[in-house]
């Protein structure tokens, strides 16, 4: 059964940033992309690197935002954690997030 962890203040993560946290052993991002907020496991599954410093862009074939490992350029739905083609082939975890009161809850 999961439940909700206060993680930050909702001001802690504007547009276009992210915010590294471990909670619970886990390395997860949250990161603010076209207003919405979202929380991605901090790995990428094709050779286990950080995703600190991935890029999130849009792509027009799939309706999905896009986190992008600097590696070697694995490409993730930023929604469902999705690998849209090599080198990955494992999705990544996506984590429930919410805002209320002004702060940021993440489900774990």
């Amino acid at each position: 059964m999961s439940r909700w962890v206060d993680v930050a203040a909702t001001s802690a993560v504007t547009e276009g940033s992210r915010l590294s946290l471990e909670i619970e052993g886990e390395y997860i991002m949250l990161a603010r992309y076209r207003g919405l907020l979202y929380a991605y496991e901090d790995r990428c599954t094709h050779d286990d690197a950080p995703l600190e410093d991935a890029e999130l862009e849009e792509d027009a074939d799939t309706p999905c935002g896009v986190i992008v490992c600097p590696r070697h350029g694995a490409r993730f739905c930023l929604q469902t954690g999705e690998p849209l083609g090599p080198p990955a082939y494992e999705a990544i975890k996506i984590f429930a997030v919410r805002e209320q009161d002004g702060r940021i809850e993440l489900s774990v």
